[in-house]
Formats: C-alpha cells, structure tokens, sequence
C-alpha cells in the first residue's frame, strides 16, 4: 500500500488541530489541497478518505463525518473507535469531569421532550455519585467514592460545564439550553447504539433531536432534516412509514398541492409567478389572434385606434338613420 502523502497528511492537521470541521471548511482545506472542488469530483474526495481511513486503521482511528442534529449541518473530525481505560488517560479531564460529562449526556439522551437538550439548571443538578464503578460492588462502596467526586461543587460544576462546551462536547442550543455538541455526535456513535437509543426511520442514526410520530402508540422518531427530504415532495405521501398516521408538517413547511393553484395574498412569490404566467398567456392569444386575422391587421396602434373610432362613428349614423327612417314610416301610417 502506498503511504500517505502530504496532502493526506495535512487534511488530518487540519481537523487534529482546529478540531472537527464543517463539510463546508473541510471541504475548502481539500479544494486547495487538490485543485479540485469535491462537489464535482465526489469520486476522488471519496477515495481520499478512503486511502486515510485504511492507514488510520491501524491505529484504531477514523476519519468520520456526523450530522449536527440540532442545525443539520455536516461536519467531519477524527475519532478514536476504542473506548477503553487506557484511551482515557490521555484526556485532559479529570474523574468527576468525566462522571459529571456522563450524568449530562444521561440526563440529555433520555429528555422526555425529543428536543434533545436540558436547562442550565438541570445540568447543574446532574449527580456524579451514580456515574462512578466501584470494582468491588460491596455495600459500602458508596462512601467510598473517591473524595473528589463526593466534593464536586457547584462552582466546580459550572467551570466544567463551560469547558465542555467549549471543547464542543456540549453546546448551546437555539433556544438557550444544554445539548450534545459535534464531537460527541462524532465520537459516541456506538454509545448510542450499545444503550439503545432510538433511531431515525430514514437515516438509521440515533435520535437525539427529533420528531416523534403523533400515535402514541408508534414508537417512530425522525430527524427534522430527515423529515424535509423525506416529505419534500409536494406528493409525496406524509404518512409514517410505522403506522401511517398522518406525519405534523413543521413550521414553515410548505403547504400542500392546494396551496399550489391558489396563492394566498401573502405568496408575493407566488403571485407574481402567476400574474407573469397569465401575461405570457395573454400574449401568446393576442399574437394567435392576429395570424388567424391575416397580415392586414397588423397595422400601427395610431392607425387601428382612428379606424376603431371612424367605425363608432358610421355605426352611430347608421343606427340613427334607421331610426328616423322607422319614425317617418309610423307617421306616414298614422296619416292614411
């Protein structure tokens, strides 16, 4: 197998040192790496990943791309695919870091509201004591948590927190709360799947952030972003691929076919679109009627106005002649 070359090498700089990117930046890094845009050479920006991946194989690494699922956007960074003990000592968080990073991704991963994220007061009253292994399993093990996690303040709560988002293992949502950040979407793939967390119906990925069918009864979830491509389609049909109920269209989703012929008087877009539409229909009737005339009616508007006012003018006459005509004709009668 060929080594990697320095362009390989510095795709990897570029996401161990800036941390995870988005498909839009890594994209740019790559465009100025090749020479090549990788939205029209998709087959060479695949291949790339590909020889990178087969070398970091080796080392228990990969190159992997994640949906943040609160925006929806795509990003790319390197995960380890072991999570053993020994992987963890080269973190720079400490044991009650850890365990409280444990008790927020918990208390995130099992909101009963599908929306994916918890207070800020929530996360501050995640416990730690839960979160830590005693080998020995006997009753007592309890107090003999070590000290630090037993001690974990509030302050020491808050600057922990804070780091964490910082280092975008959490983040903050549109709405102001606590949820996952990209390197967890990035690096806790399998967590998801090993502690069964539900998955999309379209894309098969955990559902942190996602809809829930309106039958109680079906346990289907999808993704928002998934739900849009999904239900794109004007005719698409909206059932839920579970039950078939009905799918909620979401705010801002376009309407439905009827809404197709008859734009509301807010669809400005819409409206113009038609009233264009009828113009070039107009038009094009207005042209057929003159071909059907013959040549003689293309004449200059000036022209066809005064004709239009001197045939007015005759018709006036005549009817005003065969008016009087009928009036000495009824007098004549009246006479004998």
């Amino acid at each position: 197998m060929a080594p990697l070359s320095w362009r390989h090498h510095t795709l990897l700089q570029a996401l161990l040192s800036r941390g995870p990117l988005s498909e839009r930046d890594f994209h740019a890094v790559f465009a100025a790496l090749s020479g090549k845009n990788p939205a029209t050479h998709q087959q060479l920006f695949s291949d790339t990943l590909l020889k990178i991946n087969k070398d970091l194989a080796y080392l228990q690494f990969e190159l992997r791309a994640c949906i943040n699922q609160y925006d929806g956007m795509v990003y790319y960074g390197v995960v380890n695919n072991i999570a053993d003990e020994e992987s963890k000592l080269g973190t720079k968080y400490s044991v009650p870091q850890i365990a409280f990073y444990k008790g927020l991704l918990e208390a995130i991963v099992q909101e009963a509201g599908n929306d994916g994220s918890i207070t800020s007061i929530d996360a501050l009253n995640v416990r730690l004591d839960n979160q830590v292994i005693i080998v020995d399993g006997s009753q007592d093990s309890q107090s003999r948590l070590p000290t630090s996690v037993t001690n974990f303040s509030l302050t020491q709560k808050e600057k922990t927190l804070d780091e964490l988002i910082r280092d975008r293992w959490l983040s903050y949502t549109s709405t102001g709360k606590i949820g996952l950040g990209t390197r967890s979407f990035l690096d806790l793939r399998s967590w998801f799947r090993g502690n069964d967390i539900p998955s999309c119906m379209v894309c098969n990925e955990a559902c942190i952030k996602a809809s829930s069918c309106p039958n109680d009864e079906c346990n289907v979830r999808i993704h928002e972003y998934c739900q849009r491509k999904k239900f794109s389609q004007r005719k698409a049909s909206r059932g839920c691929p579970g039950c078939g109920t009905e799918w909620p269209r979401q705010d801002g989703e376009a309407g439905g076919d009827d809404y197709v012929n008859e734009p509301g008087e807010d669809e400005a877009p819409s409206a113009n679109h038609s009233s264009r539409k009828r113009r070039k229909q107009v038009k094009a009737e207005l042209v057929e009627e003159n071909n059907n005339a013959g040549p003689s009616t293309a004449v200059p508007r000036s022209r066809t106005l005064r004709s239009t006012k001197a045939e007015a003018v005759e018709a006036a006459q005549q009817a005003s002649s065969a008016g009087a005509s009928q009036a000495t004709r009824t007098s004549k009668r009246r006479k004998k």
